[in-house]
């Protein structure tokens, strides 16, 4: 057996066509579709991942705009801010870039933004609202791997799902999602005493614990759905198992999964490659969610 691709990209072009269209029917209607991006400090290495943000929003007809605060900043300071863009009836959507000076509790700031402008579904209101399976903002990285599970078109009714890692942002919230398809879920985690044990009885095997490698062929049910939300980064080796160069002579890399592909694929039915697969879609759920605030957005909230 060989494993059909769950490539991203296809899909994500497809959704992002349909949030064109409703960002359009929105600003047809008058309203406003605007997502503010809040940086804390000078950080270079996520100054092309917001330069990413504000390509893809401007692809959807969705305006950016990059709200850049000072390292020294206090927590007070943050939180004021963003209670001046919860009050901003323009700003319909809003996002607080990680990580945060150590000193500044992430949590309270996150708590801070206004539920209805949470753009990455992370506020306790929307984590509890998934619960009851009425969220209208869902973690973007969970629910882009449901999307890619739903894109299959397979019958999860009944389903044993294993998913592996209990995160806030994907292992938790998949969790619950699928289990309003009404699939019996398991969530394993650092102290599941026998991994593998659980991921051979998964008809949908979810996997997201930054651990290169981690899922083998051999701990994987003939036939299962296999979905890699890893992102990692290792060492590129040669046949002789030396780190290759770059043109540069710098150390080359690449981005693996937390499942060995190579061998997985040959068990599975279906997988995700990565990179390729969750990331795309990932990007266009912040997309999706900055929508779906600005459809439900009513400034008598405020």
């Amino acid at each position: 057996m060989r494993a059909k691709l769950i490539e991203g990209a296809p899909l994500a072009n497809q959704i992002r066509a349909d949030i064109a269209r409703e960002v359009q029917a929105l600003k047809d209607r008058g309203k406003r579709v605007r997502l503010a991006c809040i940086q804390v400090g000078d950080k270079p290495e996520s100054l092309l991942y917001v330069k990413n943000q504000q390509r893809v929003c401007s692809s959807v007809g969705i305006e950016f705009e990059m709200i850049a605060l000072p390292d020294s900043i206090s927590q007070s300071g943050i939180i004021q801010k963003i209670h001046e863009l919860n009050a901003n009836p323009e700003v319909t959507g809003m996002i607080l870039e990680l990580p945060l000076p150590s000193r500044i509790n992430t949590f309270l700031c996150q708590r801070a933004i206004d539920p209805q402008k949470d753009a990455e579904g992370v506020h306790p209101v929307n984590l509890g609202l998934l619960v009851y399976g009425i969220a209208h903002h869902a973690p973007c990285t969970a629910m882009a791997a449901y999307q890619m599970i739903k894109s299959t078109q397979v019958e999860l009714r009944g389903k044993e799902v294993t998913v592996v890692g209990h995160s806030q942002i994907v292992g938790k919230p998949i969790s619950l999602m699928l289990l309003h398809d009404f699939c019996t879920v398991t969530t394993c985690h650092i102290a599941t005493k026998d991994l593998a044990a659980h991921t051979r009885n998964a008809d949908v095997l979810v996997v997201a614990v930054g651990k290169p490698g981690l899922i083998k062929g051999n701990m994987v049910k003939p036939g299962a759905m296999v979905i890699d939300v890893g992102v990692n980064r290792v060492p590129s080796l040669g046949p002789d198992g030396k780190q290759l160069l770059t043109e540069k002579g710098k150390p080359a890399f690449k981005t693996v999964g937390d499942v060995e592909f190579d061998s997985v694929k040959e068990i599975a039915e279906w997988i995700t490659p990565v990179p390729g697969g969750v990331g795309p879609v990932t990007v266009t759920m912040l997309l999706r969610n900055v929508a779906e605030a600005a459809k439900h957005f009513h400034p008598d909230h405020i």
